[in-house]
Order: C-alpha cells, then sequence, then structure tokens
C-alpha cells in the first residue's frame, strides 16, 4: 500500500457508487480510505478527512480520465 497515492476525497459513499463500478469495469486496484467508518458512524467523515480513494501510482491518470469523463457524462451523474 506503499505505492498508493489518494487521487480524490468523498464525504458518502453514495458519491462514488458509479466511479467503483467503472474502476472495477477496467480492473483497476484501489480501495476507499475511511469508508468502513464512516458507513458506521455518517457523521465521522468531517472529522476523518472524507472517504479517500487510493489507487496506484501507475494507474493515477486512468483514473483522472474516469473520473474527468464521469463529470461530463450526464446519464453516470449522481446528483
Amino acid at each position: 500500500m506503499k505505492d498508493f497515492i489518494t487521487i480524490k476525497t468523498y464525504t458518502y459513499p453514495y458519491e462514488y457508487a458509479i466511479l467503483k463500478l467503472l474502476l472495477d469495469k477496467e480492473r483497476i486496484t484501489y480501495f476507499f480510505e475511511n469508508e468502513t467508518m464512516v458507513g458506521v458512524f455518517p457523521f465521522y467523515s468531517n472529522a476523518l478527512g472524507g472517504i479517500n480513494l487510493k489507487v496506484h501510482k501507475k494507474d493515477k491518470q486512468r483514473v483522472l480520465q474516469i473520473i474527468d469523463n464521469l463529470k461530463t457524462n450526464p446519464h453516470l451523474r449522481i446528483v
């Protein structure tokens, strides 16, 4: 896990539900730091610094491109 870097931070799990599916589809190794804790205690999110998307350094550009496409594609946007 030492080669994993934080790409983006979320407050609640619903904010990245579709992103998880897209990362799985691309077979990108990732994890969401603090995901379980926020799932159990939702109001701890700000105290913990949010839920951090961590990916391997080599996948950084691919993940950033997926996130950018997610923002611009109205069919995949979570409101």
